[in-house]
């Protein structure tokens, strides 16, 4: 109903404009009911983007004893229906507390600041007017290099903590300094595990693009190994006139990055441990459900982490070594 009275869904101007859900994937409701909703409305609207903050179960803290099988029914879902993934947990967001806010006690309030922060990093060119503007779909285009890849690493900058400011105004090298730290991402991935396929910086408040377009080759020139070479000028930057309340400038940082793997490689690893036993799926078969589809969302999981790998290993001159040996071939013939 919401939706139906929506002028931005239903304009035919503004195709860009879709749909953003936050469900968590360790437990029954975000991620059952969570990814039941993605699927219905993936349905009802197949031409507008669906993106998603997931938050994943944390490596070290765990609420429930089956979140693996939640987590990984979940992302088999999310393969499918969803457009983008940003990808949270806990754990790292309680570390971004500890280590950079100097929080003694962080809440759910404190984790919820920084989550907010990075939600409305994202949107902010839908609201705001911008120099280089950006929008879901642009997002979509330019961080998306296959369909199943689109499970992004989050960061924000200035990392300031509920109720505070920043008192000392940040220049543009510092934010970018920042937001491609290891330690503002917001899920327990490192990014130096692995290589970008694409990332994209948005930033917020008065500066120059040339500035900032200069920065992002910094990053590139310096990090080359990081990033991957046989898709070039990867990283894509906007920026937005009106920064954050409180703030003079502040960038959010979307990265697509193979190491996100380490993430699913840890999920489906306790999943098979339990599922090989058949632990705890009487609740599930109980429900309707088919032990196929546990066998099917494991093997989806497997693929993706293959993938991530595939690619973070290939090189730009992979294929031309190939056409090299069929040219071989042909004069063999």
């Amino acid at each position: 109903k919401e939706a139906e009275n929506c002028d931005c869904l239903q304009g035919e101007d503004v195709v860009s404009l879709g749909f953003q859900v936050c469900h968590s994937l360790g437990g029954g409701t975000g991620s059952g009911m969570g990814t039941l909703l993605i699927s219905k409305i993936r349905e009802e609207y197949p031409d507008r983007m669906m993106l998603t903050f997931s938050v994943f179960p944390s490596p070290k803290v765990s609420d429930t004893v089956v979140e693996p099988y939640n987590a990984t029914l979940s992302v088999h879902q999310l393969v499918e229906n969803a457009d983008e993934c940003m990808v949270l947990d806990n754990e790292a967001l309680y570390d971004i507390c500890f280590r950079t806010l100097k929080l003694t006690t962080p809440s759910f309030g404190d984790l919820n600041h920084l989550i907010s922060a990075t939600m409305s990093g994202v949107t902010c060119c839908l609201r705001f007017p911008g120099q280089l503007n950006s929008d879901l779909r642009k997002l979509a285009v330019n961080l998306i290099p296959f369909p199943r890849l689109h499970f992004f690493m989050v960061g924000f900058a200035p990392l300031t903590s509920r109720g505070s400011q920043q008192y000392r105004a940040l220049t543009v090298p510092e934010l970018t300094q920042q937001m491609w730290d290891a330690k503002n991402m917001m899920c327990a991935a490192d990014p130096r595990h692995g290589r970008y396929l694409t990332a994209s910086a948005m930033f917020r408040g008065k500066m120059s693009t040339k500035e900032v377009d200069e920065q992002m080759i910094n990053v590139q020139n310096k990090n080359s190994s990081y990033f991957v070479e046989w898709i070039p000028n990867n990283v894509k930057s906007s920026v937005c006139d009106i920064p954050p309340r409180g703030l003079s400038m502040a960038s959010t940082f979307v990265g697509n990055s193979t190491s996100i793997q380490e993430m699913f490689r840890r999920v489906s690893e306790q999943f098979t441990a339990m599922f090989r036993r058949k632990a705890f799926l009487h609740w599930y078969t109980g429900e309707g459900m088919d032990e196929m589809e546990f066998t099917e969302a494991e093997s989806n999981m497997n693929d993706l982490v293959s993938e991530y790998q595939q690619y973070q290993d290939a090189t730009a001159d992979e294929e031309g070594e190939y056409e090299d040996e069929e040219d071989l071939d042909e004069e063999h013939m």
